[in-house]
Formats: C-alpha cells, structure tokens, sequence
C-alpha cells in the first residue's frame, strides 16, 4: 500500500547510524509560542520521518544530497510497504543549524547572557549588535538538565526543535534596542539565519546563538572560531 505526505518539514541529520535525513514536520503557519493562548501539540507540530539520502534520480538526487541541517524544505514523502522516500523536495529556506560539541573560549556576550539570568531561571537571552548598530544576532543561554537529560543532543537530534526560537526572532529584536534615546530597533535581515548550538566545556550552560544572515559578519566569525 502506497501512501504519500505533502508538508513543510526542518531538515536535522538523523541521529541514527545510516545514510538519512530526519525531517520535522512544520506547522502550517508560524506559532507564536509565547501567546498562552496558543495551543500547540509540540509532539504533532513537529512528528519526525526518517529519509534515505541515497537511490535517487536525475535532479532529485542532486537536490536531497545538497540539502543541509537547519534547510527548510516542501516535500512529498512516499511510503511504500513502510518505508519512506522522497517522490519530490524543493529548498524553501538555505537556514543551516551547526552543532559544536565541544566549544572553548566562549565569547563574552554569551558569558555576560548567562550572568544576567536571574536566579532560578532556567534562560538567559539577549540580542547583539554589530558595530553599525544594527542587530545581528539572538542568544540564548540554557541552563544545564540535572540528572541523564542533556540538552545538546535534544537540540541536535530533534528532540527539542529550534524552530519555536526562530519564530521568535521579531519579538526578540524588538525587545531592545542599543540607542539610549529610544529610537526604533532596526528590523532584522530577511535572510537564511545560521544557528549555532555550543555545549561550552567550562560552563554549565548550552548557548544557543542564532545569526540574523548566515552570510553576516557574525555567522562568519562563529564558523571561524568555532567550526
């Protein structure tokens, strides 16, 4: 039996041991996950399908071996007899997710957002500028789980999604601004963004740090420094 799934879906590497992909189903529309009146199943938001990236044909093939973790995709995945394999996938969005297992010499914004989390918080944010005064970035500081939970992995395998803390990017940038004045904050960039998921090696802390543009200043210097 044949059955087929039209959607949008985040692309992740697949945590498993084989040549594939884990795609994320999307919601339809955007979630503002911080409206209390918003209810949302993360669980079916975001319902997990494992893709070979291999046996593919012509333009298809070219297409599902170039896609990154973090792209943004439209896709029909076909199931026949259980298994599941794209019968077509177009690139909606170049984001790219980067994780770093293993980060020293962590920059000292993120020092300074993980500092002025308040006590018994369990997250730190704040937004960076660049030196034109315009936003660059968001980052957030997440407090290490007691016990076996470990926020890195949840982050890189899918378990916890990225993409609420995307969605939230408008609101973030509007929250501060660098003039003293009280001028207008700039709006951010509408392009690809480049997240970065560090787990620091001498804090107790996994920042998350999302560049506005993947091909700023900032995003550059991170995979200079970092990748």
């Amino acid at each position: 039996m044949e059955v087929t799934t039209v959607g949008r879906f985040r692309v992740y590497r697949s945590p498993r041991k084989r040549d594939e992909l884990l795609l994320l189903e999307l919601p339809g529309e955007p979630v503002d996950w911080a409206d209390p009146t918003v209810a949302v199943d993360v669980d079916d938001a975001f319902s997990p399908t494992y893709v070979p990236r291999t046996g593919y044909d012509g333009d298809l093939a070219e297409t599902v071996s170039s896609l990154e973790s973090g792209n943004e995709v439209e896709a029909t995945v076909m199931w026949e007899d259980g298994d599941p394999r794209f019968a077509d996938v177009s690139l909606v969005d170049r984001t790219r997710f980067r994780f770093i297992g293993a980060a020293t010499d962590l920059f000292e914004a993120a020092r300074e957002t993980w500092r002025a989390t308040a006590d018994g918080e369990a997250i730190g944010s704040r937004v960076t500028y660049g030196t034109d005064g315009d936003p660059n970035a968001v980052l957030y500081a997440f407090a290490k789980q007691p016990g076996a939970r470990d926020l890195f992995d949840e982050f890189s395998d899918g378990v916890l999604p990225l993409d609420p803390l995307l969605d939230r990017l408008g609101s973030e940038a509007s929250t501060e601004s660098p003039d003293a004045d009280g001028s207008e904050t700039p709006e951010i960039p509408d392009a690809p963004r480049e997240v970065f998921v560090l787990r620091p090696l001498d804090a107790e802390f996994i920042l998350v740090a999302i560049a506005f543009d993947r091909n700023g200043l900032f995003a550059e210097t991170m995979r200079e420094t970092y990748c």
